[in-house]
C-alpha cells in the first residue's frame, strides 16, 4: 500500500500518542489509526473513495486531543532520499 497521508498528534507516550495513515492500494482507500506507540492498538477502515477516507481522517483527528502535525511531506522526502531520487 502506498502512503498518501501521515499525521501525528504531537504527543509522546503510550497513553497520549495517536498516529493516522491514509493509504491507497490502487483501488481501495484505507485509514489506519494507532493509539499508543509502536506496540499500540490499531484500527483499519477501508473505503471506496478518497473523500470518504479523508472524512474519516478528519473525524479521527477531531476526537483525539493534541496539536496534529501533518508528516506527509517529511515522509515522502525520506522515502525519496532512501531511494536515492
Amino acid at each position: 500500500m502506498d502512503v498518501v497521508g501521515r499525521w501525528w498528534n504531537g504527543s509522546w507516550g503510550r497513553i497520549a500518542r495517536r498516529d493516522i495513515w491514509l493509504l491507497l492500494d490502487g483501488r481501495r482507500w484505507c485509514v489506519r489509526g494507532r493509539v499508543g506507540g509502536d506496540d499500540g492498538r490499531e484500527v483499519l477502515h477501508e473505503f471506496d473513495d478518497e473523500q470518504t477516507a479523508r472524512a474519516m481522517v478528519s473525524r479521527m483527528m477531531g476526537t483525539s486531543a493534541g496539536a496534529w502535525r501533518d508528516l506527509t511531506e517529511a515522509l515522502h522526502q525520506e522515502t525519496k532520499h532512501l531511494r536515492g531520487d
